[in-house]
């Protein structure tokens, strides 16, 4: 490509990536402006006019080699670009005030290390397991994806199977190790999860990361899998794991919510939640909930008292649980994160006001 397109994109993508900025964003009317650690953070130009926005895009469209049909017709996208040497970038875009405006992720080549984004041994756990359900959940932007690389990769370099992944858009490229992985993008390799999930049965699978479940179709083949021998890991933007498993239940009929509590009960292995608060550096950083399925939280889910999880996991910290209040008031204590950090990121907040002797 040639021209000012690829002069002015590129030279911000550049930018971003040197500087370990984790978004970009580009709209009519605003300056381009980065999110860096949790922070908002305008560049020193100009309010972009709305032909420079759809300039700028439009060469965020050349880079991927992508037609913009899609966005045209429905006002909305998502894509990978790929700058070779530099980082990939998750881009979307979408159409606000009759112009374009895009959010660019920035997501570096290299799968980081686990331990430099202080993720638990007990989330990593995850790559341990061998059959069933798996949920990493959380608000979007909470890092989810990163963790699910991270795990993907523990398996690949430990253990010798076949790792299909279902995503939209990949953002991480996985390299064949010990396992062999196959990463299928939705509406570029396939129409659909749904379609994606059916088809990847037959490819002799022995772990599936499914991106996201989306549907009641999705989420019933998902646990049909699960049910079949195979690991399967997936996400929601749910908020506990008690809140989890109520969304899943609730997204089927009534007459059908009692037989998916219970295939629920025997296939559900462990439900992570996560998201990012700022540490006292005022960097982000994790906190999780982690719940791990014993007996007793098998028998709450198939009678329907998922609001007593929230006591077992408080209560099981032998077996690798925690609660995410108790994560939060343990990174206070460690002096990781700021007493108004920890109060405002509780989701108890009266009971951590106690805890914090406030």
């Amino acid at each position: 490509m040639e021209g000012a397109q690829e002069h002015d994109v590129l030279k911000w993508l550049r930018q971003a990536a040197g500087e370990g900025v984790s978004d970009i964003f580009i709209g009519a009317g605003r300056h381009i402006t980065f999110k860096k650690s949790g922070e908002i953070l305008p560049q020193d130009t100009e309010n972009l006019r709305p032909e420079e926005a759809q300039r700028l895009i439009t060469g965020l469209y050349e880079l991927a080699n992508r037609p913009m049909e899609r966005f045209f017709e429905t006002g909305d996208d998502d894509f990978p670009v790929t700058v070779p040497g530099l980082a990939r970038f998750r881009v979307n875009t979408y159409r606000q005030r009759s112009t374009m405006a895009a959010i660019i992720r920035v997501v570096l080549f290299n799968i980081p290390n686990y331990n430099d984004l202080q993720i638990p041994e007990g989330v990593m756990k995850i790559s341990e397991e061998t059959r069933g359900l798996v949920l990493v959940t959380g608000p979007a932007g909470g890092g989810k994806t990163t963790t699910l690389a991270c795990v993907i990769d523990a398996i690949n370099n430990t253990r010798n199977c076949h790792i299909i992944t279902l995503e939209d858009p990949i953002e991480f490229l996985h390299r064949d190790n010990k396992s062999l992985v196959s990463q299928r993008e939705i509406s570029t390799d396939t129409d659909s999860y749904t379609i994606a999930l059916r088809a990847c049965l037959r490819q002799a699978p022995d772990i599936i990361l499914l991106g996201e479940m989306r549907d009641h179709e999705t989420i019933k083949t998902a646990m049909t899998a699960a049910e079949t021998g195979h690991l399967v890991i997936s996400t929601l933007h749910t908020v506990g794991a008690a809140n989890t498993i109520d969304r899943i239940i609730d997204i089927f009929p009534p007459e059908q919510q009692q037989q998916i509590r219970v295939q629920l009960s025997m296939v559900l292995r462990m439900v992570v939640t996560q998201k990012l608060v700022p540490n006292i550096m005022n960097k982000s950083m994790p906190v999780f909930e982690i719940m791990r399925v014993n007996n007793a939280i098998s028998n709450l889910i198939r009678e329907g008292k998922t609001h007593q999880i929230d006591n077992v996991i408080q209560t099981s910290a032998a077996e690798g649980m925690i609660s995410m209040d108790g994560y939060i008031l343990n990174l206070f204590r460690n002096g990781d994160i700021s007493s108004e950090t920890a109060l405002r990121s509780a989701i108890n907040t009266d009971m951590m006001r106690k805890q914090l002797g406030i």
